[in-house]
């Protein structure tokens, strides 16, 4: 285990991926929009990774649609568009029971994960995120008994050497379980990997934070200066530890409130059961998950299915005029465009604008959450561009790659293993 391998490499999903020479860490920055890191960076508040910037690489890449945790963490790590791997939200509808699934189950998720394929060749492989709903997928097919780790903040107290590699996580971070809703949940992830980097120097590591800071707070109000500080310190730890960084982000973050401060909602369940009837069509907000208090399940793509007389092209007709709707999509439309699975599409797909929202029926939304707050979110195509940056220069073939190309956030260990200086 953790051996130098010089010149070997790790096929997965049909990209060839170099042996890591140093420790590599990738970061995904749950929520992490760009309009962060050019606030604080203006600031002069992200030391570290301006420097990353000025010695590196960096851009502005594209992110998975819909722009939402799952598919782009999923997207990330195995390196391919969800139409590869599956996992095309946080849940979508079982047309054969009529009843939403919650989409984190590994057995959902399809082909091999970088880390996975890497731990396989004998690599030491970490894998720490925020919420435990995505470290079984994260952690899909890893073998924690030959000295790979995989667990969430979420439940760091609860760690065994069985299910997760490591135990006593609490003592070893040297900090408390940190609260669900709380910017520790991130900075606990962070701790955590520079301690094992510290101690292991295992060859790969995937961070995975959460964006509880970023739904609350834009990129002026002083709770996200002091996050970015907070963790741009640990990049620069990382970094002194001798490995290459490359930081990402699963989607951006958008203000959608009205001036009043209320949440600018498009109420779409409702306008298709005025429209067509009540149980005629089915919106399912892909957003969905156990931790709604701070973006009430609303976000800017939803799905519908047809579960009556309607047909799609009604249902697009039906919707496409009504203001802050961006795009109104088919299945065959989105899938192509946005390479989506078929199979766990909806027979339309709906996409606001920036500054607006889309929800089911106003009744099945609880909005407490968001009192004192203006609502925050994501999920559209405003939403889908994310930093990368990585601390090392890249190679003369991927500087190439990246002028000619668009670079996608799934692409990000291909770059950092690949495209690094050697």
């Amino acid at each position: 285990m953790n051996e130098k391998r010089n010149g070997a490499a790790v096929e997965v999903n049909g990209t060839r991926y170099l042996w890591p020479r140093e420790p590599v860490v990738v970061v995904c920055i749950d929520g992490g929009d760009p309009a962060y890191f050019r606030h604080f960076l203006a600031e002069g508040a992200i030391p570290n990774v301006e420097r990353f910037i000025r010695q590196g690489f960096s851009t502005v890449a594209e992110g998975t649609m819909p722009s939402f945790t799952c598919p782009n963490n999923m997207s990330i790590i195995t390196g391919t568009p969800a139409a590869r791997h599956g996992i095309s939200g946080n849940f979508y509808l079982d047309t054969a029971t009529g009843e939403p699934v919650v989409m984190t189950g590994p057995e959902l998720l399809r082909g091999d994960t970088i880390l996975s394929r890497f731990a396989a060749a004998g690599a030491r492989v970490v894998s720490i995120t925020a919420k435990d709903k995505l470290r079984r997928q994260l952690g899909k097919n890893l073998d924690v008994t030959r000295g790979n780790v995989s667990f969430s903040s979420e439940f760091a107290g609860r760690c065994t050497l069985g299910e997760n590699g490591i135990e006593n996580v609490l003592e070893f971070v040297g900090m408390p379980q940190p609260d669900m809703y709380s910017m520790e949940l991130s900075l606990f992830v962070l701790e955590a990997g520079i301690r094992l980097l510290e101690r292991d120097r295992p060859d790969i590591l995937y961070l995975s934070l959460t964006d509880w800071v970023q739904h609350k707070y834009a990129p002026h109000e002083p709770e996200a200066g002091r996050f970015y500080r907070e963790i741009d310190a640990c990049f620069g730890r990382l970094a002194a530890l001798g490995a290459v960084v490359a930081l990402t982000a699963d989607h951006g973050m958008n203000d959608k409130s009205d001036a009043r401060g209320r949440p600018n909602v498009i109420w779409l369940q409702d306008v298709l059961d005025a429209r067509f009837g009540k149980g005629d069509t089915r919106v399912i907000c892909p957003i969905t998950d156990a931790f709604v208090g701070h973006h009430g399940a609303l976000g800017g793509f939803v799905r519908v299915w047809c579960r009556g007389k309607a047909r799609p092209r009604e249902i697009i007709e039906a919707i496409a005029g009504i203001d802050g709707i961006e795009q109104v999509l088919d299945r065959a439309g989105v899938c192509e465009l946005y390479e989506l699975p078929p199979d766990r599409e909806g027979d339309v797909a709906v996409i606001s604008r920036a500054g607006v929202c889309i929800g089911s029926s106003e009744a099945e939304h609880d909005l407490s959450g968001l009192e004192g707050h203006r609502l925050r979110t994501h999920g559209g195509v405003s939403e889908a561009k994310v930093p990368v940056v990585i601390n090392r220069p890249l190679n003369d073939a991927y500087r190439l790659k990246a002028a000619v190309s668009t670079l996608k956030s799934y692409q990000v260990f291909d770059y950092a293993l690949n495209g690094t200086a050697r």
